[in-house]
C-alpha cells in the first residue's frame, strides 16, 4: 500500500512539474496550439531513448559491457545491417547525432536549431520509407512547425523558445522514475497533458478527449466477460486514449491489435504518437486518416471490443448521397441518420464491425434515445433485432466544453444474455471537483457491476423487455423506465411549533419596547 501511495505522489509531482513547464513556456501562444511542441518533444525523447536502450541491451546480451549508442559517431552507427534491423523491429532509425539527448544538449549554442530539428524529423521519417512501418511514422512531426512566427518574430527568438522546450523536457525525470513499474511515465505524462490542454481549450479540446473515468467505464464494459480479445476498434479514435484504456484491461495484451480511424490530421498524429509512447509496436496498431462514415478503412473486419466517443450531432451527407442507402453498414435499418445528426450513423457503422461475441460501448448524445423520424426507425431496427444490451445515463458536466448529461449505449449480438434492455441511471453518481463533475472509482464500480448483474434496483436500474420498449414507441431514455427518487425533507413538527412560539414571544417583547419608545416621545 505504501508503494502505491509513493507512486501516486510521484505521479502527482510529475504532473505538477510538467504542466508548470508546458504552461510557462508557451508565453502568448494558445495552449491548445502549443501542445504539439510539448507532446512532439516528449515523443522525440521517448523514441530516442527507446532505441538507445534497445541497442544497448542487445550489446550487453552479446557480452559487450558499457556500450553506449548515443556516444558513437554517425559513421560508426551508420551500418546498413543495424539500420535495417532497427527499422524492422522498432519501425525507425536515428543516428547518434540526431538523438534527442544530443540535440537537446547542444540546443542553446545551436544558431541553426530550427534547421537541425527539421533535418532530424525528416531523417526519422525517411528511415521508414518503403518499409511496413512507413505509414505508422509518416507525418508524426508535421505539427512541430519550427518556423512558426507565433514562436517568435525572428529565427533567433524562435530557436530560443524551442531550445527551452527541449531542455525542459530533457530535464524531466521520466523513464524508470516510478517505484511502481506498472506506471508508464511517458504515456502517463502524455495523457495528463492531453487532459490539461483539453480542459483549457474548452469545446475545441474536449471533442478530442474523453475523461479518464468515462474511458474506464467504456473499456471495462467492452472487455467484460471476454477472455480472448484480439482486436480493439475506435472509428473516431481522437488521441487514442480509449483504445489504450481498453488494452490495459485485456487478458491477452501481447496478441492485441489496435484499429482506429480519425478525420482530423493533427489528432491522427496525436493518436499514433500515443501508441508509440505506450510502447505499442508499429505492427500492432492500424490507425487511418479518413472520414469514417464516407470512406471506412477497415470494411469487412469485425472486432472483439469497440469503444468510442464519436462527435455529437455532427452533420454528414446522409440521404443527399444516394450511394449511402445501399451501404451495407446502414442499409439494414432501411433509413439513414439525419443529415443534421450523424450520431446513429456511427452507431450503425460500429454494429456492422462488431464481432458476434463482441461488445461495443459508445458515448452518445442523449437526443438519439428519444427523437423521432429516421432516428426512431434506426432504434426500431436495433431493438427489434435485440442488439441493444444496456443504456446508461451519465451525470451532466463530465466532458470538457460539453455541459449536457451524455449517455452510453452498449451493443451486443449473439453475446446477449436475454431479450431485454438494462436501463441504468448514473446521473447522481459523481463528485463535484472545481467546475466539473467526476465519477469516482466507487461510482465506476457501481455502474460496471450493475451492467454485469442485469437486475432491477429501485431508482438505479430496470431490466425491460424489448417488447415493452417497442410498446413505448422505441423510446430508449433511461428516465422513461427508471423511477427518480423523490427526496422529501423530513419536518419535525414539534421543533417547528417551538420555533413559532419563540418567534411570537419575541414579537410580544418587541411590541412592548416599541410602545415604551412611543410613550417617551
Amino acid at each position: 500500500m505504501a508503494e502505491n501511495t509513493n507512486a501516486q505522489a510521484q505521479r502527482e509531482e510529475l504532473h505538477k512539474t510538467i504542466w508548470n513547464i508546458a504552461d510557462s513556456l508557451r508565453g502568448a501562444i494558445d495552449g491548445w496550439e502549443f501542445k504539439s511542441y510539448i507532446l512532439c518533444t516528449i515523443f522525440y525523447r521517448f523514441i530516442s531513448e527507446n532505441l538507445c536502450d534497445y541497442i544497448n541491451k542487445l550489446q550487453a546480451d552479446a557480452g559487450i559491457d558499457g556500450f553506449d549508442f548515443a556516444s558513437l559517431s554517425d559513421d560508426e552507427a551508420n551500418d546498413e545491417g543495424v539500420r535495417s534491423q532497427m527499422v524492422q523491429e522498432k519501425g525507425y532509425y536515428i543516428l547518434p547525432s540526431q538523438l534527442f539527448i544530443n540535440v537537446a544538449n547542444n540546443a542553446k549554442d545551436n544558431d541553426n536549431l530550427n534547421e537541425t530539428l527539421s533535418k532530424v524529423f525528416t531523417a526519422i521519417e525517411a528511415s521508414a520509407q518503403g518499409t511496413p512501418s512507413e505509414f505508422a511514422i509518416r507525418g508524426l512531426f508535421s505539427d512541430f512547425a519550427v518556423n512558426n512566427s507565433q514562436l517568435g518574430n525572428s529565427v533567433s527568438k524562435r530557436n530560443e523558445l524551442i531550445a527551452k522546450v527541449l531542455i525542459s523536457i530533457r530535464d524531466l525525470d521520466l523513464g524508470s522514475s516510478f517505484e511502481d513499474n506498472s506506471i508508464d511515465a511517458f504515456g502517463d505524462a502524455y495523457e495528463f497533458l492531453m487532459k490539461m490542454y483539453a480542459s483549457g481549450a474548452g469545446k475545441s479540446g474536449g471533442e478530442f478527449f474523453t475523461p479518464q473515468e468515462v474511458s474506464e467505464i467504456l473499456a471495462r464494459i467492452a472487455m467484460q466477460g471476454q477472455t480472448n480479445v484480439k482486436s480493439i476498434y475506435d472509428p473516431a479514435c481522437g488521441s487514442g486514449s480509449l483504445l489504450l484504456k481498453a488494452a490495459k484491461l485485456a487478458a491477452n495484451k501481447d496478441n492485441l491489435e489496435f484499429y482506429g480511424q480519425e478525420i482530423n490530421p493533427t489528432t491522427y498524429n496525436l493518436c499514433r504518437i500515443n501508441m508509440f509512447l505506450h510502447n505499442i509496436n508499429y505492427a500492432k496498431f492500424h490507425i487511418e486518416l479518413e472520414d469514417t462514415l464516407l470512406k471506412p478503412q477497415h470494411m469487412g473486419m469485425q472486432f472483439d471490443g469497440i469503444v468510442s466517443n464519436p462527435p455529437y450531432s455532427t452533420k454528414w451527407e446522409g440521404k443527399d448521397n444516394t450511394i449511402l442507402i445501399n451501404d451495407e453498414r446502414y442499409s439494414p435499418a432501411g433509413v439513414l441518420a439525419p443529415k443534421s445528426a450523424a450520431d446513429l450513423a456511427f452507431t450503425m457503422h460500429m454494429l456492422y464491425h462488431l464481432a458476434e461475441t463482441g461488445t461495443a460501448a459508445i458515448v452518445e448524445f442523449p437526443g438519439v434515445l428519444y427523437r423521432g423520424g429516421a432516428e426512431k426507425q434506426i432504434r426500431k431496427y436495433l431493438v427489434d433485432n435485440n442488439y441493444v444490451d444496456t443504456i446508461i445515463q451519465l451525470p451532466a458536466n463530465l466532458f470538457f466544453g460539453v455541459g449536457i448529461a451524455t449517455c452510453i449505449i452498449v451493443l451486443k449480438k449473439s453475446a446477449k444474455k436475454d431479450n431485454s434492455i438494462l436501463f441504468l441511471d448514473a446521473s447522481n453518481l459523481y463528485k463535484k471537483e472545481g467546475n466539473k463533475n467526476r465519477m469516482m472509482p466507487e461510482h465506476q464500480d457501481a455502474v460496471v457491476n450493475a451492467v454485469a448483474e442485469r437486475k432491477d434496483e429501485q431508482y438505479f436500474t430496470k431490466l425491460v423487455s424489448c417488447d415493452d420498449v417497442a410498446a413505448n414507441d422505441y423510446n430508449l431514455s433511461v428516465s422513461s423506465y427508471v423511477e427518480k427518487e423523490v427526496i422529501k425533507e423530513e419536518i419535525d413538527i414539534d421543533a417547528v411549533n417551538a420555533e413559532i412560539n419563540e418567534l411570537m414571544a419575541k414579537a410580544v417583547t418587541l411590541n412592548e419596547e416599541i410602545n415604551k419608545i412611543i410613550e417617551n416621545l
